[in-house]
């Protein structure tokens, strides 16, 4: 499961989340009055995707800080985690901003109001241009992190929501079709529901202890049962310690004759798994030939 992501200073970093954070703040602030002002609810929605935003960002700022804590007595494994928590916390309220969206959109299908087309347009250009600037911010982090992928994705559907939201605005300056402005509010709930529901099955897997999603485990337990001396291997549990370390935790079965090289086995072992499959943790039970399980489960345990 090689990778190969970009490195960033962690200072570095969180100086452009910071950023993102103060920006997408104003802009929310901006839109609220500007919605109410106009009798906009794609302006409001817009806004309220965009506070979930700051919000996400906020989060995704404090997990990156705790994730860069060292292991201790109660979190043996490091904080590394945080940073999946916080994926999994921004695309649940992607989904819950979508559905009420849904709802607020067919509310105003059964009651349009007056719109001013011009706030609007205005506001929809200031909120694109702060969208693309916090995705750009973000562009180069998301590639090594779960987590700010969450904040790069949240910010990119905000910059194709603004988009949505001045083409509404010129086509109410131009034709004052009313009912414009509730189809661009559910057109963007419909995109911010299929965004969440596709990329949240990653942190959840992750957080259910589930196999690397690119790592092939039957080939990795066969390119160990190929090792000399060894005769199988059982009750394998493949997972994630964070995002980008794959472990592996089973019993090796070792020929009898070849008990007396047992060290030399199980650095070979440990060689190939980091070498040919980038898992660099790995806990290893050994186990004789003759007093082996019988029965085990290839993997897990019953």
């Amino acid at each position: 499961m090689p990778h190969d992501h970009a490195h960033m200073e962690p200072k570095e970093g969180d100086r452009r989340v910071a950023i993102a954070i103060w920006a997408n703040g104003l802009l929310t602030v901006a839109q609220v009055v500007g919605g109410i002002l106009s009798g906009s609810l794609a302006l409001i929605a817009d806004a309220i995707h965009n506070f979930s935003d700051m919000a996400s960002l906020v989060i995704a700022f404090g997990a990156r800080k705790i994730a860069r804590r060292p292991a201790d007595a109660k979190m043996t494994f490091g904080y590394g985690r945080v940073e999946i928590v916080a994926a999994l916390i921004n695309y649940t309220s992607l989904i819950i901003i979508g559905l009420y969206l849904v709802y607020e959109g067919a509310m105003r299908f059964a009651n349009p109001v007056p719109i001013e087309g011009w706030t609007v347009v205005i506001l929809g250009g200031v909120a694109l241009f702060i969208d693309t600037l916090t995705a750009l911010l973000t562009y180069s982090m998301q590639k090594g992190s779960v987590n700010i992928r969450a904040l790069f994705l949240h910010n990119l559907s905000d910059a194709l929501a603004s988009v949505a939201v001045i083409v509404g605005g010129v086509l109410l300056l131009l034709y004052d079709v009313r009912w414009v402005d509730p189809a661009i509010t559910i057109g963007i709930a419909a995109y911010i529901l299929w965004l969440a529901f596709t990329e949240i099955g990653g942190p959840i897997r992750t957080l259910m202890l589930g196999s690397p999603p690119d790592m092939d485990t039957d080939a990795v337990i066969a390119a160990i049962e190929d090792i000399d001396g060894v005769e199988e291997l059982h009750h394998a549990h493949f997972w994630q310690m964070q995002e980008h370390q794959a472990a592996l935790d089973t019993h090796v079965v070792i020929e009898d004759a070849r008990w007396d090289d047992l060290e030399r086995i199980k650095e070979d072992i440990k060689t190939r798994l980091e070498e040919a499959f980038d898992i660099s943790h790995s806990t290893l039970e050994f186990e004789r030939a003759r007093d082996k399980h019988e029965e085990a489960m290839r993997y897990g345990h019953r």
